[in-house]
């Protein structure tokens, strides 16, 4: 392999990631090309219990299954309809909820058929029935987009959601400190008869200050990833797609108090992305989804254990809020998944597909693509 050829794929490994000190350098990147409608997508790692999250009030086999979970609540629960109500952490998610900006779906179930994490993640961020970990749905769904848009993953690494494209890259707050503007000096005059390497360094430069320097001093804090995520969407440069990542769901022990937390987190950070995104926010699409779920009986431990069926939330300014989608299967022993679970009524995937189709208009054609075993569902999910 010639050096130059090494050079090159090294680089493009790095992606944006090239340059990641915290600077204060101001960037400056207009693209004129027609941009796609907006898109985040969130990935709960680990597992939600969804029945925790989206409580089925009028279900009353629920607080037989869950005495202790189901009279865990320290506030009264956030009423979405006659038959649901969100755990009391989300209360910017319920307010959006009110304003019809927030449909939360559930029974959903990516078709995983186990019940491992790191394997079922995998699955749902492949969208594929064989797993493949060198491409992923939304990179797939990138690459019918016919348009100079970009994609950026707040994450260490790319994550497999985001693979088989070349239009994304990676962002995350560096540990490092500040470096002197000597130093990107040197690299520029050092880079000049380089095209690429002047451009990946620059492209890093560009996409740290858009996001901000202040996520260094609280490191991984959803909230302050997802406010410079909402930096980076709201800038001019192409960005028009992004992953965000929360981890922690995994509540075998003292669920109510560690999912309150975690629920928490998650809310505030999807506020904090709305406020960054401003107008935008009216054009963009934040879809969150985990796994799988948990089982709809507790443990002896407060928590729950690996289970099937889940819920997920679809958030945006221009969807057809206000309604909890999905077909509630029931929690009496025979309505279960074998005799354990939640049973999926719904496919994760499709409810995806339907969003691409109707939020990036996507074809027919273009969402097999996308996802080969599932079709989009046809409801109207935009106002």
């Amino acid at each position: 392999m010639t050096i130059n050829k090494q050079r090159r794929q090294i680089v493009k490994m790095m992606g944006a990631s090239l340059v990641l000190l915290q600077t204060p350098v101001l960037a400056a990147m207009n693209n004129k090309d027609k941009k796609p409608a907006k898109i985040v997508w969130v990935v709960l790692r680990g597992a939600m219990d969804s029945l925790h999250t989206i409580v089925p009030t009028q279900d009353t086999s629920y607080s037989s299954l869950r005495p202790k979970l189901a009279r865990a609540f320290k506030q009264p629960l956030l009423p979405l309809n006659r038959e649901f109500s969100l755990n009391p952490a989300l209360v910017n998610l319920h307010q959006m909820y009110l304003q019809k900006q927030l449909l939360p779906i559930v029974a959903v179930g990516s078709g995983y058929p186990k019940r491992s994490h790191f394997d079922g993640q995998d699955y749902l961020e492949s969208g594929l029935q064989t797993m493949d970990h060198d491409t992923g749905w939304l990179g797939r769904a990138m690459e019918q987009l016919q348009t100079n848009s970009k994609g950026i993953a707040v994450a260490n690494s790319m994550p497999i959601s985001m693979r088989s494209t070349d239009k994304v890259s990676t962002w995350y707050p560096s540990r490092l400190k500040d470096a002197d503007e000597n130093v990107y000096e040197a690299l520029m005059d050092l880079y000049q008869d380089d095209e690429l390497l002047l451009s990946r360094l620059q492209e890093g430069l560009n996409t740290q200050a858009m996001a901000g320097n202040e996520t260094v001093k609280r490191r991984g804090k959803f909230v302050d990833l997802a406010k410079s995520c909402g930096r980076l969407l709201a800038s001019d440069n192409g960005t028009d797609c992004a992953m965000l990542e929360v981890g922690g769901w995994d509540t075998h022990n003292n669920q109510d108090l560690r999912l309150t937390r975690q629920l928490g987190d998650l809310d505030k950070g999807i506020a904090a992305l709305k406020d960054e995104l401003g107008d935008y926010w009216q054009n963009t699409l934040v879809m969150v989804a985990t796994e799988f779920g948990r089982t709809a009986k507790e443990n002896g431990t407060g928590g729950t254990d690996h289970g099937t069926g889940s819920a997920m939330f679809i958030a945006g300014g221009g969807i057809k809020g206000g309604q909890v989608l999905g077909q509630w299967p029931g929690l009496k022993t025979e309505q279960l998944f074998n005799g354990r679970d939640l049973m999926p009524t719904s496919n994760t995937f499709s409810w995806v597909g339907a969003m691409l189709q109707q939020h990036w208009q996507l074809s027919d054609r273009q969402i097999i693509k996308v996802f080969p075993q599932h079709k989009a569902y046809k409801q109207m999910l935009l106002s």
